[in-house]
């Protein structure tokens, strides 16, 4: 076993384990170190158990760089705990919890400086005692339940990763490359992560209150005209938006556009329009300085006070105090 980097990340390996889970952070560590010198410090390594094969819940085996016992023993830099799921009778999820899993984790916490999980993987933190008091987050499909498990943390399913103090907790198996983006742009700088994350094809980094759903992506539609009225809406949002304006567009009564939008989205064709401004509105607050007179304009609220009821009556807070959690901040 060569020497352990300053920046050791151990991510714990364990069967039936979600494969991206695991591939995913040494991937993008990886790439940093061919991006930028000081990311030679980092060094990735898989620890399970024993060294025998670990079978993901992909079918694909993997084979260990050290045991827990040997990982216990060292200083690490970043802890990454992936998560697994099962199935019961009634094809409901739920998340793998191992009691002997749980207390390894428990133990190689205590060596970390910086304490991360993808996915369901916050269930084991969770039982470790590792999220009480702490706001997480967890794949959308099992934080009822670890809310439910775990009344002592503050479950917010719809981030796409939350940073609470050293812990780091990530949404859906995919989240793993954003919280992995942003360990690196805390660790060297937001224009490194920028080069790693143009080499994957991906944003510099899905801003950490960012929704687990988009509007853009949530909602789907199976009619052309349906779709053409999405784009239409997007492009135009700034503007002032009707049902007589998009009527004309799709060349259909109001009424008739009132049913397609309740048939295909679910909702009215306000209600949608409202959703996409609130969704273009989160991103500024979270990217930009921009005043909220400026996001009101931009988004087609047209005024503050337009924009903070959408913000209440969708989010359940104020745009003020949304930027306040979630703004990502500047480097450099």
């Amino acid at each position: 076993m060569p020497d352990i980097a300053r920046r050791l990340v151990v991510i714990v390996l364990f069967e039936g384990v979600d494969l991206l889970d695991v591939t995913g952070p040494p991937e993008v560590f990886g790439l940093a170190r061919r991006e930028s010198a000081e990311a030679a410090d980092y060094q990735v390594v898989l620890a399970a158990a024993s060294l025998n094969p670990v079978t993901t819940g992909a079918g694909v085996r993997v084979l260990p760089d050290l045991t827990f016992e040997d990982a216990a023993t060292r200083a690490i830099d970043t802890l990454v705990v992936p998560g697994a799921v099962e199935f019961d009778e009634e094809r409901h999820v739920r998340p793998l919890v191992d009691p002997e899993l749980v207390a390894w984790v428990e133990k190689l916490a205590a060596r970390s400086h910086r304490i991360t999980s993808v996915c369901v993987g916050a269930h084991l933190l969770a039982a470790a005692g590792l999220l009480d008091g702490k706001r997480a987050t967890t794949h959308w499909s099992t934080a009822q339940q670890l809310a439910a498990d775990h009344p002592e943390v503050e479950v917010d399913a719809d981030p796409i990763f939350i940073r609470d103090g050293n812990v780091w907790t990530g949404a859906g198996i995919s989240a793993c490359l954003d919280l992995s983006l942003a360990l690196i742009a805390e660790d060297l700088g937001e224009a490194v992560a920028l080069r790693v994350a143009r080499q994957l094809v991906m944003y510099l980094k899905r801003p950490s209150g960012q929704s687990q759903f988009s509007v853009p992506l949530k909602q789907v539609s199976t009619t052309r005209r349906i779709e053409d009225l999405r784009h239409h809406i997007l492009r135009h949002i700034s503007e002032p938006l009707t049902v007589v304006d998009l009527a004309a567009h799709a060349h259909v009564s109001d009424r008739h556009l009132t049913r397609l939008f309740k048939n295909e989205l679910g909702m009215t064709p306000h209600a949608y329009i409202e959703s996409v401004r609130v969704e273009k509105a989160r991103h500024e607050l979270e990217s930009s300085d921009a005043t909220l007179d400026r996001i009101a304009t931009l988004c087609g609220f047209n005024t503050t006070d337009t924009l903070v009821r959408a913000f209440r009556r969708r989010l359940n807070t104020t745009p003020t105090e949304y930027r306040r959690r979630f703004r990502v901040p500047r480097t450099g």
